[in-house]
């Protein structure tokens, strides 16, 4: 490790542990190292800034403003962003790269940056776009993760990467929205609208991140016409660069299945590798084709493919309209499972693949996880869109999103909708009633004992039909109704989060309530910018909120709603908030509590917060099996979160010491 990489490596290692030490001081009173100490160190960061010359993301000594636009302007690139020639065979890519050395990397699945730095100062990014213009993204940049601000060369530096999105940061930012339909699909789709955001501070709580994969220009620099020397260059830079190999004929295969070993556990999100010429020159010297630079080539997984009959296609409505089509067919091994589903997404893809009953298709695992189809061998493209709802019969409609097409059933009143949405109102985390699971509902609605929320606390009208249904007798009915009686007593978070608002779960909705000191008047009346501003709720949670209760609709329907229960309210000890601002994971079975769901309560009710994975914000990874080899285990060892076991978290974050007697 050269001097400069040292320092570079220091000066991570000090932004990392300044920025806790404000955090913990500035968003939650407390000290994790006296001012000296902070001081001390805060010196030590401004003179390597100084020697290095550099700035990194982050780093206390310099303040990135968040600033809203109200449009991402266009700018064409220098030089046009050409696509990679592809192969998926091995010995292709050994006799392509022939008696060269070649610098084998991964090839990232996220948004592709253009960064441009002039005397040593971050001017701008811009998207890849379509290639040849791309979107200036320059704000949104500066708050990646890890982005250097200022670097030490003070030429015009151009380079290319990939902004990201880990598979760490997308389940940990998926597992907060509590609505199915609203998740993610995949990490690359979180990555470009994060990168594309029009108020930077939502890019920021993104925790998106940018790996360099190649060096456009930087006059007067002596690479030693070696595309290595670029990649350690840009390092001594500050940059991240993507992980790569040197190779040649001889180690190529090795090195390629050394890499697609390590790609179940490898947290960047990759479709594939990247081979360019070491020899710069000559890599130039080949020219190009209308589409495909000849200095590198991509290479892509080999899918297992299998080839099966499609038995039928299912179509699957949710409570926002949409109606999926889902290929069901005859179930085959792939990749070590076994797979008779695949999403065909939307129509334009349906249509593109010309699908029919019975025709044979082949199918596999894309980036070896979603099964996908791959080609119909057959293309009878004999399949009718439905123009009524498979649940309700309401009339269809196809809906055209940037070309592409999707079917929406057009009934408000659609039953898949209210199925999923009164699914929701009586689940634990909302209204907790007992006995009316889905297929339940389902039945009532069908019958039409339930139309809107408040119908639920009405089902005894109904009584002489249900206790005649399938399922049901005196008994089970009774249960029903005393757990409905018992659900008129609820608070109000569980009550807001029962209605289904976009992106609004019970720990957004409890946030929201202590917010206006459980003010109902107060919080149907706020505006998204107020909203927006509360600490943890962003600007489409906010937006989310305030256009459900700017519908006159549906604040009738809460109106009524609120006649048939009574709101109790939450007691809350400020004293007892010993958590707050503290984020935590628990995972395995428990031994002190019934259920997650028990420790969760006692976490969120001393002020913390339960996520769904391990980052670098978890405190600690509840655990009783601290040596078990879970994925959250091995993230919290990498992290150096601490595992603890219930009694070690219980003594540790709640002073309660437990017997063993």
């Amino acid at each position: 490790m050269t001097a400069n990489s040292e320092k570079l490596h220091r000066m991570k290692e000090l932004v990392g542990i300044l920025r806790e030490a404000s955090k913990a001081y500035y968003t939650q009173d407390t000290e994790i190292m006296s001012n000296f100490e902070y001081d001390k160190l805060y010196d030590e960061l401004t003179e390597l800034e100084r020697e290095t010359g550099m700035v990194l993301t982050g780093s206390p000594t310099v303040n990135v403003g968040y600033e809203a636009v109200d449009e991402l302007p266009k700018e064409a690139h220098e030089s046009p962003m050409l696509s990679l020639g592809k192969t998926k065979d091995r010995e292709e890519l050994r006799d392509w790269l022939g008696d060269k050395e070649g610098v084998l990397s991964w090839k990232l699945d996220g948004l592709t940056i253009v960064l441009t730095y002039q005397d040593g100062e971050l001017l701008k990014a811009v998207t890849r776009g379509n290639g040849a213009v791309g979107e200036v993204i320059t704000n949104n940049a500066k708050v990646f993760k890890n982005i250097p601000l200022r670097i030490r060369y003070q030429g015009e530096l151009i380079l290319r990467g990939e902004a990201v999105i880990t598979y760490q940061d997308f389940e940990e930012i998926n597992s907060q929205i509590d609505d199915v339909d609203a998740k993610y699909k995949n990490p690359r789709n979180l990555c470009s609208g994060s990168v594309r955001q029009l108020n930077n501070q939502i890019t920021a709580e993104r925790n998106v991140r940018f790996y360099a994969f190649a060096l456009v220009k930087a006059d007067g620099a002596d690479f030693e016409n070696s595309r290595e020397k670029q990649f350690e260059f840009l390092q001594e830079q500050g940059f991240d660069v993507v992980q790569y190999l040197k190779v040649n004929a001889e180690n190529i295969i090795d090195a390629v299945a050394e890499y697609e070993s390590r790609v179940p556990t490898y947290e960047v999100p990759s479709d594939g590798l990247v081979l360019m010429y070491d020899d710069i020159a000559y890599g130039r010297s080949l020219g190009r084709t209308a589409k495909f630079p000849r200095d590198s080539i991509a290479f892509k997984w080999a899918d297992e493919i299998r080839e099966t009959t499609l038995k039928e296609i299912e179509w699957s409505a949710s409570r926002t309209g949409l109606i999926n089509p889902v290929a069901i067919f005859e179930p085959v091994e792939l990749e070590g499972t076994t797979v008779s589903r695949a999403s065909v997404h939307n129509i334009s893809i349906l249509k593109g693949l010309k699908l029919g009953i019975g025709d044979r298709i082949t199918v596999y695992k894309a980036n070896m996880i979603i099964p996908q189809i791959a080609e119909n061998l057959t293309c009878s493209d004999n399949l009718e869109i439905p123009d009524t709802c498979p649940v309700c019969g309401g009339r269809t409609e196809l809906r055209a999103v940037n070309e592409v097409q999707s079917l929406y059933c057009t009934n408000p009143d659609c039953d898949a909708k209210k199925i999923k949405s009164f699914t929701l109102f009586v689940s634990r985390d909302a209204m907790n009633i007992d006995g009316l699971s889905e297929a339940t509902l389902e039945k009532f609605i069908g019958k039409g004992f339930l139309h809107q929320y408040q119908d639920v606390f009405h089902l005894d009208r109904h009584k002489p039909e249900i206790v005649e249904m399938e399922g049901f007798g005196e008994r089970s009915y009774k249960k029903l109704i005393d757990g409905i009686e018992k659900a008129r007593e609820v608070e109000l978070p569980n009550l807001i989060y029962s209605l289904g608002i976009a992106n609004i779960g019970l720990a957004n909705a409890k946030v929201i309530c202590r917010y206006f000191q459980y003010d109902i008047d107060a919080m149907r009346h706020v505006t998204a910018e107020e909203l927006s501003e509360i600490d943890g709720i962003g600007e489409v949670i906010a937006k989310a909120f305030v256009d459900y209760f700017s519908d006159a609709k549906k604040n009738e329907m809460f109106d009524n709603l609120l006649k048939e229960v009574h709101i109790v309210r939450e007691e809350i000890d400020e004293i007892e908030q010993t958590l707050e601002g503290k984020t935590f994971v628990v995972t395995g079975s428990l031994e002190l509590f019934g259920s997650r769901n028990e420790l969760k309560e006692l976490i969120e009710k001393k002020g913390g917060k339960v996520a769904g994975s391990v980052s670098a914000k978890t405190v600690c990874l509840i655990n009783n099996d601290a040596a078990s080899n879970s994925s959250k285990n091995k993230k919290a060892k990498e992290l150096n979160v601490p595992i603890l076991t219930e009694e070690q978290f219980m003594a540790a974050y709640l002073g309660m010491e437990l017997s063993n007697e």
